[in-house]
């Protein structure tokens, strides 16, 4: 079995320090299969990921692991956000939530702060005066808790 991931993820954190790359997602499978994703603000480069699977390498051979297979890569643009990191890289971007209470949201993401975030989204509203409900741009609150997934709204 793959050295412990709690070592694994020092490594990966040691090797990521001052870089400005936050590690995303690290899951170690039964079969030692290794799962690295990194993402920044600025992006992903694949030199980056190519340099740290490297290091991976080197580390999983100092350490004795001798069968194991490693993919290093980047976040993938459809999967739900999870770290405050990927929130603030795409505020001003469209984004779509799925509320606790299992309501669809779509909207540009317009705050991150360390408790909240907050999308505004079209929404038709009744207005004092009109027959017919108006299409008003309504913003939404909610603690990171509170919702089972925030995503970049991928339109083509």
């Amino acid at each position: 079995m793959i050295t412990t991931e709690h070592d694994l993820r020092a490594a990966i954190n040691e090797f990521l320090n001052g870089t400005g790359y936050e590690l995303i997602t690290l899951s170690i499978r039964p079969d030692n299969s290794v799962l690295v994703e990194v993402d920044r603000l600025e992006g992903t480069d694949v030199d980056f990921c190519a340099e740290l699977n490297r290091h991976l390498v080197d580390y999983l051979e100092q350490a004795g692991e001798p069968d194991y297979a490693l993919e290093v890569g980047s976040v993938s643009i459809v999967d739900p956000f999870k770290t405050k990191m990927q929130y603030n890289k795409h505020l001003g971007h469209n984004v779509e939530v799925l509320a606790a209470d299992g309501k669809k949201y779509r909207g540009q993401l317009v705050s991150v702060d360390e408790e909240t975030f907050s999308v505004d989204c079209e929404e038709k509203v009744e207005v004092e005066g009109k027959k017919r409900k108006q299409t008003q741009i309504v913003t939404h609150t909610w603690r990171y808790d509170e919702v089972k997934y925030c995503k970049y709204d991928l339109k083509f």
